[in-house]
């Protein structure tokens, strides 16, 4: 199921870290790795070939500190802007995991930033596992889905699925929040029924927890309360619906769950989504 991963590199934050233990994961160790890391452009030759330079001996220290098995491992430097030479590397390779980094930015700082992961985001329909400048990755043990009735949710409970199927003593924490004033609806406790159903069968130690209240923020709340490693979240397929070249700003703008999350959860947020 991840087969091709995508370690986007900038030398900050905890990638590395991130990736050390998605590896250790059984399911995850047969996958390849292709680390990158982008030089901006120069404006003369000089500067250019030091650039070069440098970002050829980053790799090499990033794969010597990753160790990993030299015939799944690929380095890649690329020159040009990384916003959009991570995407391009991503349908080159038909990623099916990227790993970045984020300094947590709200959207609209994101935006007036230029933030890299924020960009990323909008405009790939690839998995993304987003890891914070300011967490401490731990060793995956403790992995929580919140779950609706969307197609998205229920890849995130695939995924997280694959994940535990191998983990000694792992647990799988399924997450629900309902709005004030309401019951779990039908569909989503089939979902939560069937989900716990097969996370039986695969033998995974399952937990389900639920809040009430505004989404984001009790989907946060739920994974500190329950020390989580990882948090799982379905977004739906932002892509600008006229160019692909240029972000939707009204959605960037508007209220999404997928941002707060991404923003204020104590954990890396893997966010999947299937492109409608």
């Amino acid at each position: 199921m991840i087969e091709k991963i995508l370690l986007a590199d900038s030398g900050t934050g905890h990638t590395e870290e991130m990736l050390k233990a998605l590896m250790e994961i059984p399911a995850i160790k047969p996958a390849s790795v292709t680390v990158l890391h982008v030089v901006p452009p120069q404006v003369n030759a000089d500067e250019m070939t030091a650039k070069w330079e440098e970002g050829g001996k980053f790799l090499a220290t990033a794969i010597q500190t990753l160790q990993l098995d030299p015939n799944h491992v690929n380095a890649m430097l690329r020159q040009g802007d990384p916003k959009t030479i991570v995407c391009e590397v991503a349908d080159e390779m038909g990623a099916d995991l990227i790993i970045m980094g984020s300094r947590g930015l709200k959207r609209l700082e994101s935006i007036l930033e230029n933030s890299v992961s924020q960009y990323v985001f909008q405009l790939s329909n690839r998995p993304m596992l987003l890891v914070k400048d300011d967490i401490y990755v731990k060793k995956l043990n403790k992995i929580m889905v919140a779950l609706d009735a969307s197609d998205a949710a229920k890849q995130c409970l695939k995924l997280a699925l694959f994940l535990l199927r191998d983990i000694k003593g792992g647990q799988l924490i399924l997450a629900h929040v309902n709005a004030k004033g309401q019951e779990t609806p039908p569909a989503v406790a089939s979902v939560l029924d069937s989900a716990t159903a097969e996370a039986k069968k695969l033998g995974i130690n399952t937990k389900s927890v639920s809040a009430v209240g505004k989404a984001g923020e009790q989907i946060c709340n739920l994974a500190q309360e329950n020390n989580v490693d990882l948090l799982l979240l379905g977004s739906p397929d932002r892509r600008p619906s006229i160019a692909k070249a240029f972000p939707d700003l009204d959605r960037l703008l508007g209220s999404s769950l997928s941002d707060y999350v991404r923003v204020y959860a104590p954990c890396p947020v893997l966010l999947a989504r299937v492109v409608g």
